[in-house]
């Protein structure tokens, strides 16, 4: 069946039809980009689907995002997207803002057990038997005019996200509804609140094997790294080689010579930044104690994993009563963060990232074994 495709170019088309979008129960949302050798992603289409028709709008034509965005704010719009990460990056960025209340279809497919992490084709196949052609993802969003491929895979992505929606929704009972919702919440609120530059260090590998006064080198190091990759829209690996932090806070170079024997230091980075990357080890290595950080908690060991086991096992066999991938209950950093708080003799606390229905009804399960 042919979809009815409808172009945005304008911004006066586009706050009409924002207007018309919330007055319906829910909008699909999807987006197309670019992102090659830049920090942001760069928005070649949105598409927005009602179940009717299928809306392509051209963010290289359309300069007032302020309709769409109040549109992303509404709660009694449901806005449906699926895997949608790297789309809430996109919206974020064009919009200031991010779609509440949010329901990811990849997550509905493990509510219902259909299967964890399913790809955006395969889902649709499975839920609708229908089969779409093979993916423009790779192609140019930037060009224009788009070809008459790329025109028809977005439009057919905005019409059958819209078509899962109806379809998922009819099968999942209110609860699991509800909690899919909750889950759409805490990726809103997870990318809300990006980690701040001065917290990039705690990702840094093997961070834990730093004194204190490494520590600040490498916090001021990483802080620097990402504002600077933010202000120049390049890849953080651009401006300074991620496996190049660790060496640079344990051993400190002095001058150029120095800096060039670092590990997977490039010799663009040395040429532009170099001596600025100096002063500021110089700077932050002699900054007074009590500005530096506090030890990073070392991993837990090896002989943890059997008590990481149990836990998740608690999380299997609630999967199993509740007919949920068994993915979808407890996530990994979950459970070493609920070990850390007391390993290895307890007693233990239940971290405040287990939160919502997965606290409710596995929190007191989770303490019990560990216990045991």
């Amino acid at each position: 069946m042919a979809i009815d495709i409808h172009w945005v170019l304008d911004d006066a088309s586009l706050a009409e039809l924002c207007v018309a979008w919330r007055q319906l129960p829910f909008v699909a949302v999807d987006t197309e980009f670019m992102r090659v050798d830049t920090f942001y992603p760069i928005a070649g289409l949105v598409q927005v689907g009602d179940g009717r028709s299928a809306y392509l709008i051209d963010p290289l034509s359309v300069k007032d995002w302020g309709p769409f965005a109040e549109l992303l704010r509404d709660e009694a719009v449901v806005k449906v997207l699926h895997a949608c990460s790297e789309d809430l990056e996109v919206l974020l960025r064009l919009t200031g803002t991010l779609p509440e209340p949010l329901f990811d279809t990849q997550l509905a497919a493990g509510y219902l057990n259909i299967g964890f992490s399913m790809g955006y084709s395969r889902l649709v196949q499975t839920v609708l038997g229908v089969e779409l052609p093979k993916g423009e993802t790779r192609s140019d969003w930037l060009q224009r005019p788009l070809s008459e491929t790329q025109v028809q895979y977005a439009a057919e992505d905005a019409q059958h996200l819209a078509e899962l929606y109806v379809e998922l929704k009819t099968r999942l009972p209110e609860e699991k509804y509800r909690w899919v919702l909750e889950d759409g919440a805490e990726l809103v609120g997870n990318l809300q609140r990006e980690a701040l530059p001065e917290e990039r260090y705690l990702d840094v590998k093997q961070s834990w094997r730093l004194s204190r006064q490494q520590l600040a080198v490498l916090r001021d190091l990483a802080a620097w790294r990402e504002r600077e990759a933010r202000a120049r829209n390049q890849p953080r690996n651009r401006i300074l080689r991620e496996a190049s932090l660790w060496p640079l806070a344990r051993y400190q170079p002095k001058d150029l010579t120095a800096l060039a024997k670092i590990d997977d230091m490039h010799p663009r980075t040395i040429r532009q930044d170099g001596q600025q990357i100096l002063d500021l080890i110089a700077a932050a290595a002699a900054s007074a104690p009590e500005t530096w950080p506090p030890r990073v908690p070392e991993p837990l060991p090896l002989d943890a994993s059997g008590m990481l086991k149990k836990l998740r096992r608690v999380g299997q066999g609630e999967a199993e009563r509740l007919g949920i991938t068994p993915e979808l209950m407890l996530r990994k950093r979950v459970l070493e963060a609920l070990l850390k708080t007391g390993y290895p003799q307890g007693p233990y606390q239940l971290p405040d990232s287990l939160r919502g229905w997965r606290r409710e009804r596995m929190g007191a399960a989770l303490l019990q074994a560990l216990e045991q």
